[in-house]
Order: structure tokens, then C-alpha cells, then sequence
């Protein structure tokens, strides 16, 4: 029971970031005049829809201890380099997390390659 909670708790949450990404990314086309913030936020709305996505679909039934540490660095992952990038463009606020977001998603994504190769 417990392996199927927090499957859904992964999925739930990729669900609800490709929908942030989906409304920062309108935002960004309509509501920010500066190019520069623009562009971060359109970058940081394509990551967060693309991994919010993969959350969903790979996180039924994450079963195995090392896929689900991989999972929660994608997310972990995607909300430390989105998240950066969009309190920088939304708030004007630095974006230093954004490279441990970026790090934090490819280890996560090797991860996932391990956890292929050992099944």
C-alpha cells in the first residue's frame, strides 16, 4: 500500500507542475514585457511541463527503492532550476539554485538509466 501512496504522491505532482508550466508559460507569452525574463520563464515552463510528465508517467508503480529516489530527484530537481528561473523572471529574484536544480536532474536521470539496466 505504502508503494502505491507514494507512486500517486509523484504523479500527482508531475500533474499539477505540467500544469504550472502550462500557465507560466501563457503568462510569459502575454504578461512579461522584458525579453530576458521572458525567455527564462518560457525555459524554466518547458522543463517543469517535460519532467511534470515524465513524473507521471514512470511514477506507476515506482517499486523499486533506486527508481524512486530517481523520481524524487526529478522533482526535487525540477523545482530548485524551474523554480529558479521563475522566481527570477516572475520576482526579480537571483537564480543561483537553477544550476543544483540542473545537476540534481541529470544524476536523477542516470539514475533512472541504473535502475533500466538493473531490472
Amino acid at each position: 500500500m505504502q508503494r502505491s501512496v507514494q507512486g500517486g504522491w509523484l504523479a500527482a505532482a508531475g500533474a499539477v507542475l505540467a500544469a504550472l508550466a502550462i500557465a507560466a508559460s501563457a503568462y510569459a507569452s502575454h504578461g512579461i514585457a522584458d525579453g530576458h525574463a521572458r525567455d527564462n520563464l518560457q525555459t524554466a515552463s518547458l522543463y517543469a511541463f517535460a519532467h511534470g510528465a515524465v513524473l507521471v508517467v514512470l511514477a506507476r508503480p515506482p517499486e523499486r527503492p533506486l527508481r524512486r529516489l530517481a523520481l524524487a530527484g526529478l522533482l526535487l530537481g525540477m523545482l530548485l532550476f524551474a523554480g529558479s528561473l521563475a522566481a527570477g523572471a516572475l520576482l526579480g529574484w537571483p537564480t543561483r539554485l537553477a544550476p543544483f536544480g540542473g545537476t540534481l536532474l541529470m544524476a536523477s536521470w542516470l539514475l533512472l538509466a541504473v535502475d533500466a539496466v538493473r531490472r
